[in-house]
């Protein structure tokens, strides 16, 4: 191999190291704003809670969203937006995450969390802390939870 062909392979090699650089770089920056943009929404669900907002879960979970929750029941959306609109029976009184982590995979976004909370939901009152996951796909532009379910924290 002459000289001239030697410096060419190593150039071309240079140029897709830094090529790669930069697509690594770039797709670091997204994965950060993704956990961004899920912690965002981790947190507004807490301030909706507390709000006692049903539009933020409206516009946030989709249409086929399932929980289970800690007590061993299953919560569709429409039942979720069912109970939040008996506020006589469904309050949350006080609400704190810790431990946020968020895992992205691609259009898919896992949230891991704990959830210390005091609600009152079918007119039972609880006060508890909870490990969570959430999963969230992105759909067209938005972020939407698709699962998620809360076990009591030992």
């Amino acid at each position: 191999m002459n000289a001239k062909c030697r410096v060419l392979w190593i150039s071309l090699f240079v140029i897709a190291l830094f090529a790669g650089l930069s697509v690594t770089q770039a797709q670091t920056g997204a994965k950060a704003d993704v956990v961004t943009a899920i912690s965002n929404l981790e947190n507004d669900a807490v301030k909706a809670d507390l709000a006692g907002d049903p539009a933020f879960y409206q516009k946030v979970l989709a249409e086929d969203w399932t929980r289970g929750d800690s007590d061993g029941t299953y919560y569709t959306k429409a039942e979720l937006l069912k109970l939040m609109a008996d506020t006589k029976n469904f309050k949350t009184n006080s609400e704190k995450l810790s431990e946020l982590k968020v895992r992205v995979y691609g259009n898919t976004a896992v949230a891991t969390y704990k959830d210390t909370y005091d609600i009152l939901i079918r007119g039972e009152h609880r006060a508890h802390t909870i490990i969570a996951t959430d999963t969230f796909v992105k759909m067209g532009s938005a972020w939407k939870q698709v699962a998620s379910h809360g076990s009591e924290a030992k």
